[in-house]
């Protein structure tokens, strides 16, 4: 066996022996707010599993939307900036194979050929075959690397969780705009009957203004609330157009070429499936991508505090030199070296001792982040819930609000065409009821938007926690 070869291989036998200590510090999940039994926001909130039909994580499929449902799972493909944090994770993931690839030791190899002659006539052409090989390694005494290695790791799986934080945002801002949308839709066809009945109206004003059984001013009345209604009607294809441009941009689309079509409004308000507190702290990406970075803030402590000791680099080479091929592997021809060095600064006037201050410091900031973030997701998922709650309730009322005043603007309507009041009655029944109207529907809009609001503050699944590892789909071809 050539000695070059004989090197490498002891090297690397080398390497398995020597074993290095870590200057970072054990790392903990830092502690934070001690989760409740229960939410104060909704103490009969009971944990629950959704239909069999729902997929764990696909829980827009609870609103019954085949058109959301599409929607959804094209975000997934052609949202562009789910595409950003797909292709930072697998940047990430690159990293840790680099800082991975460190701990191991590095050889090299090259062969050559030269033909060395004179310009003199008669002289004979002279050729030398050579091959080399080293190897280097640099023994993680300190646990320099293997810090290095840990917080690239950290970091591609807190990458990972912001992936999944992104994707779960997405998510949801679709379904609120795409219920938001529909409630517009559903306001539209209200108010287009509310404008036939405004006409109606301002019809039968005329008439009795033409009889000389009411003054002008009652036309000129009847024809504000028409033209007030019909100027809200346009303001709602104003509306309407925003949503569908930002849903375009969701599902990455131009808005110039994507349209949805206004369909039948037939909402469905789901009961979120409940959790127990400390679930959230399980299944929030966010709380991931936090508890994360502090794992790696932790590990960096390590890199800075293992800068105080020297750097050791074992080598070691070979090689061989000949002027013909069949002896270039003699031992005659062959040379090994072996070799160590150590290197160490010695005086560098505090930075390294300002280094670990300043990762003891970026840890200190890792935690209270992490800590600040389990707070805002408590506060998040108590504050949904209190709105649930208040949705729920207002319904049944704004519909009995919305039943009365359109019995309230037929009785007067009616009293107006029999010359009992006045035609300032009409406007005020007539406004009292378009008003329920919406509200009636808004309060369903925001019924919808609240759970999913609830759905991404419980972490967006019913079951199991963030995946710090996901799948990466297929790179696309690129065009250059």
């Amino acid at each position: 066996m050539p000695y070059r070869l004989r090197s490498v291989l002891a090297l690397s036998a080398l390497s398995a022996l020597v074993g290095g200590c870590s200057m970072a510090p054990t790392y903990h999940v830092p502690t934070s707010v001690t989760p409740t039994p229960t939410f104060k926001a909704d103490p009969g909130w009971a944990v629950a599993q959704p239909s069999d039909d729902a997929a764990k994580g696909a829980w827009w499929t609870l609103f019954g939307d085949d058109t959301l449902n599409g929607l959804e799972a094209r975000v997934l493909v052609t949202n562009q900036n789910l595409a950003y944090y797909r292709a930072a994770y697998a940047q990430a993931l690159a990293t840790v194979r680099v800082d991975r690839a460190a701990l191991l030791p590095t050889a090299s190899g090259s062969a050559g050929v030269t033909h060395q002659d004179t310009f003199a006539s008669g002289s004979k052409a002279v050729s030398t075959f050579s091959v080399t090989g080293s190897a280097s390694w640099v023994p993680d005494l300190w646990g320099n690397l293997t810090n290095t290695t840990r917080a690239a790791r950290a970091q591609a799986e807190a990458s990972a969780a912001e992936l999944a934080n992104a994707t779960l945002s997405a998510q949801g801002t679709l379904a609120s705009d795409y219920f938001a949308l529909r409630g517009i839709d559903a306001q539209a066809v209200m108010l287009d009957a509310t404008i036939v009945s405004y006409r109606r109206s301002l019809e039968v004003t005329r008439n009795k203004f033409a009889a000389g059984t009411v003054s002008s001013a009652d036309v000129d009345t009847a024809r504000t609330t028409l033209a007030n209604a019909e100027a809200s009607r346009r303001d709602l294809d104003r509306q309407r157009a925003a949503y569908e441009a930002a849903i375009a941009v969701l599902v990455g689309e131009n808005p110039s070429t994507f349209s949805l079509a206004q369909v039948t409004w037939h909402p469905v308000v789901p009961d979120v499936p409940g959790i127990v507190p400390s679930a959230v702290l399980e299944r929030r990406p966010d709380i991931a991508n936090a508890e994360r970075l502090v794992a790696a803030a932790n590990a960096n402590i390590g890199v800075a505090k293992a800068a105080f000791f020297p750097t050791v680099t074992l080598t070691a080479s070979g090689g061989s030199q000949s002027s013909t091929i069949g002896s270039l592997f003699g031992a005659s021809t062959s040379l090994w070296s072996l070799g160590a060095s150590a290197a160490e600064t010695l005086i560098d006037w505090g930075a390294r001792s300002a280094k670990v201050r300043g990762a003891r410091a970026a840890y200190d900031a890792s935690v209270a982040t992490y800590r600040q973030t389990v707070l805002n997701a408590f506060q998040e998922v108590e504050s949904d819930l209190a709105a649930v709650g208040a949705y729920r309730a207002e319904d049944a009322q704004y519909a009995t609000a919305s039943q009365s005043a359109d019995r309230a603007e037929t009785v007067t309507r009616n009293q107006y065409q029999a010359g009992t009041v006045d035609f300032t009655s009409v406007t005020q029944a007539q406004a009292t009821a378009y008003t329920a109207r919406v509200n009636l529907i808004l309060n369903t809009v925001y019924r919808q938007t609240t759970a999913v609001a609830l759905i991404q503050a419980i972490g967006g699944q019913w079951t199991g926690s963030v995946d710090l590892h996901p799948t990466l789909p297929a790179p696309q071809p690129s065009v250059r």
